[in-house]
C-alpha cells in the first residue's frame, strides 16, 4: 500500500503532512507506515496499491479519473474563492511591477511542467483570453523552482497556486524580490484521491476526522479548513489549453 502528500509537501511543512497522514491511518485503521516521498508522483497515482494521495485537477481529467476515485476537495480557505477551489497567481520580478501582460509575454514565461493546473492550463487559459501567448517557455518542474527563477531574472514572469505563493511568501527570502501582476479565474482545487481498489467513502470519513482534529499550528502551516464534496464531473469540465510544444 502507498500514500503521498507531495503537492504541498516542503522542509516547513513534511511533519505537518506526517501527521496528517499519521491521524488518517490511525482512523482507517490500515495503510502505509509513512508517506511516500520517492516515488514518480505519476507511479504513485496509478499505483494499484494507492490507498491516499493528493493530485492535481489537470493530471485527474486528462490522465487518472479513470483509473482512481474521488476522495474529497480539500478547502483552504483562499480569499475571494469558493470553498473547495483555488486560483493561480501572475508574478514577475519587482524591477517589472510595471509592466503589462502582453510586455511580459514577449518574454519568458517559466512554468513548473505541462501537466500542471495552476502552472500551466490556468495561465495559459487566462493569456490565450487576453490575446496572449508567452514567446518563450521555461519548463522548470516545480513551482518553487518558477519563482525562483523569476525572483533572478532567469524568466519574466510565472504562475504560481495561491497556497503555494502563501507558503513562498512565508518561507523564501526571494519572495520579496516578487510581484503579483494578476490572478486567474478559480477551479476546484487539488483533489484527494484514492486507489481502485478502496472505499472513498470509509478514507473520506477518516480524513475529515483527522482534519477536525488537526493542532492550530498545523492547521495554519498547511492551510487546511475542510472538506467539500465536488463532483468529477466539475474537474472535467475545465478546459485544457495547447500544451507548450503547441503554442
Amino acid at each position: 500500500m502507498t500514500a503521498m502528500l507531495g503537492m504541498y509537501d516542503r522542509p516547513e511543512t513534511r511533519d505537518a503532512n506526517d501527521r496528517l497522514w499519521l491521524s488518517v491511518r490511525t482512523q482507517l485503521g490500515y495503510g502505509p507506515a509513512t508517506l511516500d516521498r520517492e516515488r514518480d508522483y505519476f507511479e504513485i497515482w496509478t499505483d494499484p496499491d494507492l490507498v491516499f494521495a493528493q493530485t492535481c485537477g489537470m493530471p485527474y481529467r486528462v490522465r487518472l479519473h479513470r483509473q482512481v476515485q474521488l476522495v474529497a476537495t480539500p478547502d483552504y480557505g483562499l480569499p475571494d474563492c469558493p470553498a473547495g477551489h483555488y486560483f493561480s497567481v501572475l508574478i514577475t520580478h519587482k524591477d517589472n511591477a510595471q509592466a503589462s501582460l502582453s510586455t511580459l509575454c514577449t518574454g519568458t514565461f517559466a512554468y513548473n511542467e505541462p501537466m500542471s493546473q495552476s502552472g500551466w492550463a490556468a495561465p495559459i487559459a487566462h493569456l490565450t483570453a487576453l490575446g496572449h501567448t508567452p514567446e518563450t517557455r521555461l519548463q522548470t518542474d516545480a513551482h518553487y523552482l518558477s519563482a525562483r527563477a523569476v525572483a533572478e531574472k532567469s524568466a519574466d514572469f510565472a504562475s504560481l497556486d495561491a497556497l503555494t505563493w502563501e507558503m513562498i511568501l512565508r518561507y523564501d527570502s526571494f519572495a520579496k524580490d516578487l510581484h503579483v501582476i494578476g490572478r486567474t479565474n478559480p477551479t476546484p482545487t487539488l483533489p484527494f484521491i484514492t486507489g481502485p481498489r478502496q472505499n472513498p467513502t470509509e478514507i473520506r470519513a477518516a480524513l475529515s476526522h483527522a482534519i477536525a482534529h488537526m493542532s492550530d499550528a498545523d492547521r495554519a502551516v498547511l492551510g487546511l479548513q475542510g472538506l467539500v464534496q465536488i463532483p468529477a464531473s466539475a474537474y472535467l469540465a475545465v478546459a485544457t489549453p495547447a500544451s507548450p510544444e503547441a503554442l
